[in-house]
Protein backbone atom coordinates (compact mmCIF):
# COMPACT_ATOMS: atom_id res chain seq x y z
CA UNK A 1 0.00 0.00 0.00
CA UNK A 2 1.27 3.61 -0.53
CA UNK A 3 2.05 5.56 2.17
CA UNK A 4 1.43 9.27 2.74
CA UNK A 5 2.92 11.48 4.81
CA UNK A 6 1.35 12.91 7.84
CA UNK A 7 0.65 16.57 5.81
CA UNK A 8 -0.16 15.04 2.31
CA UNK A 9 -2.73 12.68 3.89
CA UNK A 10 -4.32 15.30 5.76
CA UNK A 11 -4.47 17.51 2.52
CA UNK A 12 -6.11 14.52 0.94
CA UNK A 13 -8.81 14.08 3.44
CA UNK A 14 -9.59 17.80 3.32
CA UNK A 15 -9.32 18.52 0.11
CA UNK A 16 -13.17 18.01 -1.24
CA UNK A 17 -14.96 18.79 2.55
CA UNK A 18 -17.23 21.38 2.59
CA UNK A 19 -18.54 23.28 5.22
CA UNK A 20 -22.13 22.07 6.45
CA UNK A 21 -25.11 24.48 6.02
CA UNK A 22 -26.61 27.27 8.57
CA UNK A 23 -29.07 26.39 11.10
CA UNK A 24 -30.62 28.96 13.69
CA UNK A 25 -30.34 28.75 17.37
CA UNK A 26 -31.05 30.51 20.30
CA UNK A 27 -27.89 31.89 22.18
CA UNK A 28 -28.37 29.37 25.10
CA UNK A 29 -27.41 26.73 22.61
CA UNK A 30 -25.23 28.46 20.38
CA UNK A 31 -21.94 27.47 22.70
CA UNK A 32 -19.36 25.97 20.81
CA UNK A 33 -20.84 26.42 17.32
CA UNK A 34 -19.17 28.26 14.23
CA UNK A 35 -21.05 31.51 12.64
CA UNK A 36 -22.20 31.26 9.66
CA UNK A 37 -23.26 35.40 9.88
CA UNK A 38 -21.88 38.47 11.21
CA UNK A 39 -23.32 40.08 13.84
CA UNK A 40 -23.59 43.78 13.10
CA UNK A 41 -24.56 46.17 15.94
CA UNK A 42 -27.87 47.70 16.09
CA UNK A 43 -26.83 50.89 18.23
CA UNK A 44 -24.02 52.62 20.00
CA UNK A 45 -22.83 50.59 23.52
CA UNK A 46 -22.94 52.12 25.44
CA UNK A 47 -26.00 53.91 23.89
CA UNK A 48 -25.29 56.99 26.44
CA UNK A 49 -22.61 58.64 28.04
CA UNK A 50 -22.45 57.47 31.65
CA UNK A 51 -20.88 57.19 34.64
CA UNK A 52 -17.55 54.83 35.30
CA UNK A 53 -17.93 55.63 39.26
CA UNK A 54 -20.40 57.16 42.10
CA UNK A 55 -20.04 60.13 43.00
CA UNK A 56 -21.36 63.88 41.31
CA UNK A 57 -21.85 65.02 37.98
CA UNK A 58 -20.58 69.12 37.82
CA UNK A 59 -19.13 71.14 34.52
CA UNK A 60 -15.91 71.30 34.71
CA UNK A 61 -15.32 74.55 33.87
CA UNK A 62 -16.64 75.84 37.19
CA UNK A 63 -13.98 74.66 39.13
CA UNK A 64 -13.91 73.82 42.96
CA UNK A 65 -16.62 74.86 45.46
CA UNK A 66 -20.29 74.06 46.55
CA UNK A 67 -22.60 73.14 44.51
CA UNK A 68 -26.28 73.22 44.88
CA UNK A 69 -28.00 69.21 44.34
CA UNK A 70 -30.63 69.58 41.88
CA UNK A 71 -31.15 65.30 42.11
CA UNK A 72 -30.36 61.93 41.12
CA UNK A 73 -29.51 59.66 38.19
CA UNK A 74 -29.15 55.89 38.38
CA UNK A 75 -28.89 53.07 36.44
CA UNK A 76 -31.87 52.83 34.36
CA UNK A 77 -33.13 56.00 36.10
CA UNK A 78 -31.45 58.98 34.22
CA UNK A 79 -31.89 62.69 35.54
CA UNK A 80 -34.35 64.32 32.93
CA UNK A 81 -33.29 67.87 33.78
CA UNK A 82 -30.18 69.83 33.16
CA UNK A 83 -26.87 70.91 34.79
CA UNK A 84 -26.58 74.32 35.16
CA UNK A 85 -23.62 76.89 36.89
CA UNK A 86 -22.93 76.09 40.18
CA UNK A 87 -24.83 72.84 40.30
CA UNK A 88 -24.42 69.20 40.84
CA UNK A 89 -26.37 65.89 40.50
CA UNK A 90 -26.24 62.72 42.03
CA UNK A 91 -24.71 60.24 39.80
CA UNK A 92 -23.92 55.86 39.87
CA UNK A 93 -21.51 54.09 38.20
CA UNK A 94 -23.25 53.06 34.44
CA UNK A 95 -25.93 55.84 35.16
CA UNK A 96 -26.76 58.29 32.09
CA UNK A 97 -24.56 62.06 33.01
CA UNK A 98 -27.10 64.79 32.64
CA UNK A 99 -27.24 67.12 30.03
CA UNK A 100 -24.84 70.10 30.43
CA UNK A 101 -22.43 67.89 32.96
CA UNK A 102 -19.15 66.73 31.39
CA UNK A 103 -17.24 65.27 34.68
CA UNK A 104 -18.32 63.24 37.47
CA UNK A 105 -16.50 63.76 41.09
CA UNK A 106 -15.80 60.37 42.92
CA UNK A 107 -17.63 60.52 46.04
CA UNK A 108 -14.44 59.68 48.28
CA UNK A 109 -13.52 63.46 47.47
CA UNK A 110 -16.63 65.33 48.06
CA UNK A 111 -18.45 66.06 50.64
CA UNK A 112 -22.35 66.90 51.10
CA UNK A 113 -24.10 69.22 53.71
CA UNK A 114 -27.46 68.56 53.15
CA UNK A 115 -28.93 70.36 49.83
CA UNK A 116 -25.63 70.78 48.78
CA UNK A 117 -22.06 69.16 48.29
CA UNK A 118 -18.63 70.67 48.22
CA UNK A 119 -16.39 69.20 45.15
CA UNK A 120 -12.88 69.40 43.93
CA UNK A 121 -12.00 71.01 40.33
CA UNK A 122 -12.46 68.19 37.67
CA UNK A 123 -11.50 68.02 33.98
CA UNK A 124 -13.71 67.31 31.29
CA UNK A 125 -14.30 63.64 30.45
CA UNK A 126 -12.75 63.05 34.36
CA UNK A 127 -14.70 59.43 35.33
CA UNK A 128 -17.08 59.70 32.32
CA UNK A 129 -17.98 56.79 29.67
CA UNK A 130 -18.46 58.56 26.10
CA UNK A 131 -21.23 56.62 24.24
CA UNK A 132 -19.92 53.86 21.59
CA UNK A 133 -16.93 53.50 23.74
CA UNK A 134 -17.16 49.71 22.98
CA UNK A 135 -18.80 50.09 19.61
CA UNK A 136 -21.15 52.08 17.15
CA UNK A 137 -24.04 51.43 15.23
CA UNK A 138 -23.69 49.14 12.21
CA UNK A 139 -20.12 48.15 13.21
CA UNK A 140 -19.27 44.35 12.74
CA UNK A 141 -18.62 42.41 16.00
CA UNK A 142 -18.06 39.60 15.08
CA UNK A 143 -17.16 37.69 11.69
CA UNK A 144 -18.71 34.62 9.90
CA UNK A 145 -16.23 32.07 10.89
CA UNK A 146 -15.95 32.66 14.56
CA UNK A 147 -16.71 29.72 16.73
CA UNK A 148 -18.80 30.93 19.77
CA UNK A 149 -16.84 30.93 23.50
CA UNK A 150 -19.09 32.25 26.30
CA UNK A 151 -17.07 36.05 25.93
CA UNK A 152 -18.51 36.13 22.26
CA UNK A 153 -21.97 34.63 22.73
CA UNK A 154 -22.00 37.82 25.86
CA UNK A 155 -21.23 40.33 22.87
CA UNK A 156 -23.96 38.67 20.68
CA UNK A 157 -26.35 39.60 23.30
CA UNK A 158 -24.84 43.42 23.48
CA UNK A 159 -25.83 43.97 20.23
CA UNK A 160 -29.46 43.00 20.94
CA UNK A 161 -29.10 39.23 19.66
CA UNK A 162 -31.20 36.50 21.07
CA UNK A 163 -30.55 33.93 18.18
CA UNK A 164 -28.05 33.77 15.59
CA UNK A 165 -26.93 31.62 12.51
CA UNK A 166 -24.28 29.12 12.70
CA UNK A 167 -22.90 26.14 11.20
CA UNK A 168 -24.90 23.40 12.59
CA UNK A 169 -23.15 20.58 14.42
CA UNK A 170 -21.51 17.94 12.61
CA UNK A 171 -23.14 14.28 12.88
CA UNK A 172 -19.99 11.54 13.25
CA UNK A 173 -21.09 7.71 13.34
CA UNK A 174 -18.30 5.51 14.58
CA UNK A 175 -18.79 1.90 13.86
CA UNK A 176 -16.77 0.23 16.04
CA UNK A 177 -15.68 -3.64 14.45
CA UNK A 178 -14.55 -6.43 15.87
CA UNK A 179 -15.95 -9.83 17.97
CA UNK A 180 -12.66 -9.42 20.60
CA UNK A 181 -14.42 -6.28 22.05
CA UNK A 182 -17.63 -6.22 24.21
CA UNK A 183 -19.24 -2.90 25.81
CA UNK A 184 -19.71 -3.13 29.29
CA UNK A 185 -21.62 -4.44 31.51
CA UNK A 186 -21.87 -6.92 29.13
CA UNK A 187 -19.10 -10.01 30.45
CA UNK A 188 -16.07 -10.69 27.66
CA UNK A 189 -15.50 -13.65 27.06
CA UNK A 190 -11.96 -15.62 27.64
CA UNK A 191 -10.59 -14.33 24.38
CA UNK A 192 -12.30 -10.67 24.50
CA UNK A 193 -11.96 -7.34 25.87
CA UNK A 194 -13.60 -4.10 27.17
CA UNK A 195 -14.23 -1.76 24.28
CA UNK A 196 -12.57 1.00 25.38
CA UNK A 197 -12.29 2.53 21.85
CA UNK A 198 -15.27 3.84 20.77
CA UNK A 199 -16.92 5.42 24.66
CA UNK A 200 -13.15 7.43 23.94
CA UNK A 201 -13.62 8.62 20.43
CA UNK A 202 -17.45 9.43 21.13
CA UNK A 203 -16.05 11.71 24.08
CA UNK A 204 -13.26 12.88 21.98
CA UNK A 205 -15.61 14.05 18.76
CA UNK A 206 -18.42 15.34 21.93
CA UNK A 207 -15.67 17.81 23.05
CA UNK A 208 -15.03 19.22 19.51
CA UNK A 209 -18.53 19.79 19.24
CA UNK A 210 -19.87 16.86 17.30
CA UNK A 211 -23.00 14.94 17.56
CA UNK A 212 -22.41 11.24 17.54
CA UNK A 213 -24.39 7.83 16.61
CA UNK A 214 -22.31 4.85 17.92
CA UNK A 215 -22.95 1.33 15.85
CA UNK A 216 -21.49 -1.07 18.25
CA UNK A 217 -21.05 -4.86 18.35
CA UNK A 218 -20.58 -5.13 14.43
CA UNK A 219 -19.19 -8.66 13.58
CA UNK A 220 -16.43 -10.19 11.56
CA UNK A 221 -18.60 -10.68 8.32
CA UNK A 222 -18.09 -8.37 5.39
CA UNK A 223 -21.69 -8.45 5.13
CA UNK A 224 -22.30 -7.06 8.44
CA UNK A 225 -19.26 -4.70 8.22
CA UNK A 226 -20.75 -3.31 4.58
CA UNK A 227 -24.68 -2.91 5.91
CA UNK A 228 -23.49 -1.33 9.67
CA UNK A 229 -21.25 1.45 7.18
CA UNK A 230 -24.40 1.91 4.70
CA UNK A 231 -26.80 1.87 7.48
CA UNK A 232 -24.67 4.47 10.27
CA UNK A 233 -25.84 7.61 8.54
CA UNK A 234 -24.25 11.22 9.59
CA UNK A 235 -22.22 13.34 8.04
CA UNK A 236 -18.84 11.43 8.61
CA UNK A 237 -18.61 7.84 8.89
CA UNK A 238 -15.52 6.64 11.06
CA UNK A 239 -14.68 2.92 11.38
CA UNK A 240 -12.81 1.96 14.25
CA UNK A 241 -11.25 -1.79 13.53
CA UNK A 242 -10.30 -3.82 10.93
CA UNK A 243 -8.93 -1.32 9.14
CA UNK A 244 -5.21 -3.16 8.05
CA UNK A 245 -4.92 -5.63 5.79
CA UNK A 246 -5.66 -8.75 7.55
CA UNK A 247 -8.13 -12.11 7.40
CA UNK A 248 -10.44 -10.54 9.75
CA UNK A 249 -9.43 -6.77 8.36
CA UNK A 250 -12.80 -6.36 6.31
CA UNK A 251 -13.30 -2.82 6.56
CA UNK A 252 -12.06 -1.83 3.03
CA UNK A 253 -13.72 -4.78 1.33
CA UNK A 254 -17.19 -3.91 2.91
CA UNK A 255 -16.54 0.35 2.22
CA UNK A 256 -15.19 -1.03 -1.60
CA UNK A 257 -18.88 -2.98 -2.00
CA UNK A 258 -20.35 0.53 -0.90
CA UNK A 259 -18.57 2.41 -3.84
CA UNK A 260 -15.28 3.56 -1.58
CA UNK A 261 -13.53 5.94 -3.66
CA UNK A 262 -10.15 5.42 -1.40
CA UNK A 263 -7.97 9.16 -1.35
CA UNK A 264 -5.17 8.06 1.55
CA UNK A 265 -4.42 3.86 1.66
CA UNK A 266 -2.03 4.55 4.25
CA UNK A 267 -0.11 6.75 6.30
CA UNK A 268 3.50 7.07 7.33
CA UNK A 269 2.69 7.51 11.18
CA UNK A 270 3.62 5.68 14.12
CA UNK A 271 0.60 5.04 15.46
CA UNK A 272 -1.70 4.83 12.97
CA UNK A 273 0.36 3.10 10.10
CA UNK A 274 -3.42 1.35 8.59
CA UNK A 275 -5.24 4.44 8.99
CA UNK A 276 -6.87 5.17 6.00
CA UNK A 277 -9.52 7.49 3.88
CA UNK A 278 -12.14 8.01 1.44
CA UNK A 279 -15.74 8.91 -0.25
CA UNK A 280 -18.39 6.32 0.04
CA UNK A 281 -20.73 5.87 -3.34
CA UNK A 282 -23.53 8.04 -1.67
CA UNK A 283 -21.41 11.25 -0.99
CA UNK A 284 -20.18 10.50 2.61
CA UNK A 285 -16.19 10.72 3.81
CA UNK A 286 -15.35 7.91 5.60
CA UNK A 287 -11.92 7.51 7.73
CA UNK A 288 -11.15 4.20 9.42
CA UNK A 289 -9.06 3.91 12.07
CA UNK A 290 -6.87 1.55 13.80
CA UNK A 291 -8.63 -0.62 17.39
CA UNK A 292 -6.00 -0.60 19.20
CA UNK A 293 -6.96 2.62 21.32
CA UNK A 294 -3.86 4.76 21.06
CA UNK A 295 -3.42 4.34 17.26
CA UNK A 296 -7.15 5.41 17.09
CA UNK A 297 -6.65 8.48 19.27
CA UNK A 298 -3.43 9.54 17.71
CA UNK A 299 -5.17 9.16 14.41
CA UNK A 300 -8.16 11.10 14.92
CA UNK A 301 -6.20 13.79 16.73
CA UNK A 302 -4.31 14.18 13.72
CA UNK A 303 -7.04 13.46 11.01
CA UNK A 304 -10.42 13.09 12.64
CA UNK A 305 -10.43 16.24 14.79
CA UNK A 306 -9.56 18.51 11.36
CA UNK A 307 -12.40 16.95 9.41
CA UNK A 308 -14.85 17.79 12.13
CA UNK A 309 -13.55 20.99 12.07
CA UNK A 310 -13.63 21.52 8.58
CA UNK A 311 -17.06 20.35 8.14
CA UNK A 312 -18.29 22.82 10.68
CA UNK A 313 -16.42 25.61 9.28
CA UNK A 314 -13.27 26.42 11.91
CA UNK A 315 -9.92 26.10 10.88
CA UNK A 316 -8.82 22.32 10.02
CA UNK A 317 -5.00 22.06 10.46
CA UNK A 318 -3.55 21.38 14.48
CA UNK A 319 -1.46 24.42 15.94
CA UNK A 320 1.86 23.48 17.51
CA UNK A 321 4.15 24.43 20.48
CA UNK A 322 6.99 23.92 21.30
CA UNK A 323 8.87 22.47 24.47
CA UNK A 324 11.89 21.88 26.11
CA UNK A 325 12.43 18.05 26.49
CA UNK A 326 12.75 16.50 30.02
CA UNK A 327 15.06 13.24 29.25
CA UNK A 328 16.67 12.30 25.89
CA UNK A 329 14.92 10.09 23.10
CA UNK A 330 16.54 7.96 20.71
CA UNK A 331 16.65 8.48 16.96
CA UNK A 332 13.59 7.84 14.72
CA UNK A 333 12.60 5.47 12.01
CA UNK A 334 10.99 5.43 8.73
CA UNK A 335 7.58 7.19 9.76
CA UNK A 336 6.65 9.81 11.81
CA UNK A 337 6.05 9.70 15.84
CA UNK A 338 3.78 11.17 17.70
CA UNK A 339 4.58 10.19 21.30
CA UNK A 340 2.07 10.61 24.05
CA UNK A 341 3.97 13.11 26.49
CA UNK A 342 2.87 15.41 29.91
CA UNK A 343 3.61 18.60 29.78
CA UNK A 344 4.68 21.09 32.92
CA UNK A 345 5.66 24.85 33.18
CA UNK A 346 9.12 25.23 34.20
CA UNK A 347 11.95 28.07 34.71
CA UNK A 348 12.75 28.26 31.41
CA UNK A 349 9.14 27.73 29.49
CA UNK A 350 6.66 24.43 28.87
CA UNK A 351 8.55 21.16 28.92
CA UNK A 352 7.38 18.00 27.31
CA UNK A 353 8.29 14.43 29.13
CA UNK A 354 7.60 11.65 26.84
CA UNK A 355 6.44 8.14 28.60
CA UNK A 356 8.56 5.71 28.41
CA UNK A 357 6.21 2.84 27.28
CA UNK A 358 4.66 3.93 23.67
CA UNK A 359 2.59 0.53 22.84
CA UNK A 360 -0.41 1.08 20.75
CA UNK A 361 -2.75 -0.70 23.22
CA UNK A 362 -2.01 1.82 26.08
CA UNK A 363 -4.84 3.29 27.27
CA UNK A 364 -3.99 4.28 30.58
CA UNK A 365 -0.93 6.20 29.24
CA UNK A 366 -3.43 8.52 27.49
CA UNK A 367 -4.76 9.13 30.24
CA UNK A 368 -2.15 10.38 31.99
CA UNK A 369 -0.85 12.77 28.53
CA UNK A 370 -1.21 16.03 28.46
CA UNK A 371 0.30 16.09 24.64
CA UNK A 372 1.47 14.56 21.81
CA UNK A 373 5.35 14.91 20.82
CA UNK A 374 6.17 15.11 17.67
CA UNK A 375 9.40 13.26 16.18
CA UNK A 376 9.91 13.42 12.22
CA UNK A 377 11.15 10.89 10.20
CA UNK A 378 14.71 9.85 10.81
CA UNK A 379 15.40 12.50 12.74
CA UNK A 380 18.51 12.15 14.89
CA UNK A 381 18.70 11.15 18.68
CA UNK A 382 17.62 14.07 21.17
CA UNK A 383 19.45 15.13 24.43
CA UNK A 384 17.32 16.43 27.12
CA UNK A 385 16.83 20.23 27.06
CA UNK A 386 16.81 20.19 23.23
CA UNK A 387 13.37 21.90 21.68
CA UNK A 388 10.20 19.54 20.16
CA UNK A 389 7.15 20.43 18.51
CA UNK A 390 3.89 19.31 21.12
CA UNK A 391 -0.04 19.03 20.01
CA UNK A 392 -1.75 20.04 23.26
CA UNK A 393 -4.83 17.81 23.94
CA UNK A 394 -8.08 18.89 25.32
CA UNK A 395 -8.98 17.72 28.56
CA UNK A 396 -12.18 17.97 30.20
Amino acid sequence: MKLMSVEAARAAMLSDVRRLGPVELPLSEALGRTLAEDILAVRDQPPFTNSSMDGWAVRSNDGAGRRRILGESAAGHGFEGRVGPGEAVRIFTGAALPQGADAVVIQEDARRDGDSVDVPAVTAGENVRQAGRDFSKGACLLAEGLRLDPWRLSLCASAGRDRVRVVRPAMVSIVSTGEEVVEAPAVPGPWQIFDSGSPGLEAMLRTWGAQVRRVTGVRDRREAVRDAIAGAGGDLVVTLGGASVGDHDLVRAAAGDLGLDLRVESVAVRPGKPTFFGWLGDGRPLLSLPGNPASAFVCAELFLRPLVAALEGRPAVPVLRQARLIGPLPANGPREHWMRARLASGPEGETAEAFLDQDSSLVRVFSEADALLRRLPGVPPLAAGEMVEVLPLVRG
